[in-house]
């Protein structure tokens, strides 16, 4: 079979024929039905080198992945042969408390792991060929009936990271409270229609993009702000001076960091996603009281289901443009170079 692989650090991956998985004792293959492409993908290409991560190339890339069972293997059971599934991205041990609970990104013995720290795409064979193995079937998780793969596939992280980030300050965004998006890309558009469907918080979203305002607008922002040096005191004007309830920062450099911790109100949460290599000195006076800052990292297993309901009900849906292998390479340079609207991707 084909697929896009990444053969060293700092390389661009390449389309290569490798042979078909077959799934040994627990194990299940999918048959790919389609696979985002997400832009720390480009991290991988373009930045990582030896020890940066527990994990070292080759592999198939793709960490967003959706498509049907094509294999089972022994002993693996409640999964039928040309089921609609999703895969479930991060993949720790399986025995510790957090993996228990399906909080794998969380994984406490990451030494038991497939990959450590990672999972298919992400140090492991991922989902950018015409078949995918699935190390254990409790990573397989059906699709609600009548979403199709190409809108459930990005779900799986573009969908469940903000989805996780937001849920986690559901008790902040009652009626009345202030939610803002900084950065309206791949996550940020979804994120804001995740804080639509499931609060009920005025959503601003912030971007230095146009384009990436309109998408702000048509994912059901209520305020658009363009990104600038006046940018937190047009939010508190917005929220008669007291800051943002919530912000969720999918964009993580130091000026984003710095609007974000000047736009809070007390007693806020500054949720940072994105993986932009900012930092943000705290102290006593430097933020807001009692400011929450976190940083978060994927979703749980549960909160994959939840996000694969709202798709099917159509309460989130990314924007998505498809793209074959053959010009997956083209879906990437396009996000690298700012042009890609929403998310792209691949069906193989």
């Amino acid at each position: 079979m084909r697929a896009l692989r990444l053969l060293d650090w700092k390389t661009e991956p390449v389309l290569v024929e490798v042979d078909e998985p077959i799934p040994g004792p627990g194990q299940v293959v999918v048959r790919i039905g389609a696979a985002g492409a997400c832009h720390s993908d480009l991290h991988l290409m373009h930045d990582f080198e030896a020890g940066a991560v527990p994990w070292n190339p080759p592999f198939t890339l793709g960490h967003e992945n959706a498509g049907w069972v094509h294999a089972l293997g022994q002993g693996v059971t409640g999964l039928d042969i040309g089921q609609p599934v999703a895969v479930y991205g991060p993949w720790g041990c399986g025995t510790c408390a957090r993996c228990q609970l399906g909080i794998d990104p969380y994984c406490e013995n990451v030494a038991a792991a497939p990959v450590p720290g990672g999972g298919g795409g992400l140090g492991l064979d991922g989902g950018m060929a015409e078949y995918m193995l699935v190390p254990d079937a409790r990573h397989v998780v059906a699709l609600p009936a009548g979403l199709d793969p190409v809108l459930a596939a990005p779900l799986t992280d573009a969908g469940l990271t903000p989805y996780h980030a937001v849920r986690r300050s559901w008790g902040k965004l009652p009626p009345g409270s202030t939610a803002v998006v900084i950065g309206v890309g791949g996550l940020g558009h979804v994120g804001i229609q995740i804080l639509k469907a499931t609060t009920a918080a005025r959503v601003i979203a912030v971007d230095t993009r146009e384009a990436a305002l309109r998408l702000a607008e048509e994912c059901g922002a209520d305020l658009t702000l363009p990104s600038g040096p006046d940018s937190a005191e047009e939010i508190r004007r917005a929220t008669g001076g007291r800051g943002a309830d919530v912000i969720l920062d999918f964009v993580g450099a130091d000026p984003t960091l710095a609007l974000g911790a000047a736009a809070a109100r007390t007693v806020g949460d500054l949720t940072i996603v994105g993986i932009g290599g900012g930092t943000l000195p705290v102290g006593f006076f430097a933020v807001p009281y009692e400011l929450s800052i976190q940083t978060t990292y994927w979703g749980s297993r549960p909160e994959l289901e939840e996000v694969l309901d709202l798709g099917a009900r159509g309460l989130v849906r990314p924007k998505a443009s498809t793209y074959s292998l053959d010009d997956a390479l083209t879906a990437y340079h396009k996000m690298r170079d700012g042009t890609l609207e929403g998310r792209a991707v691949i069906v193989p």
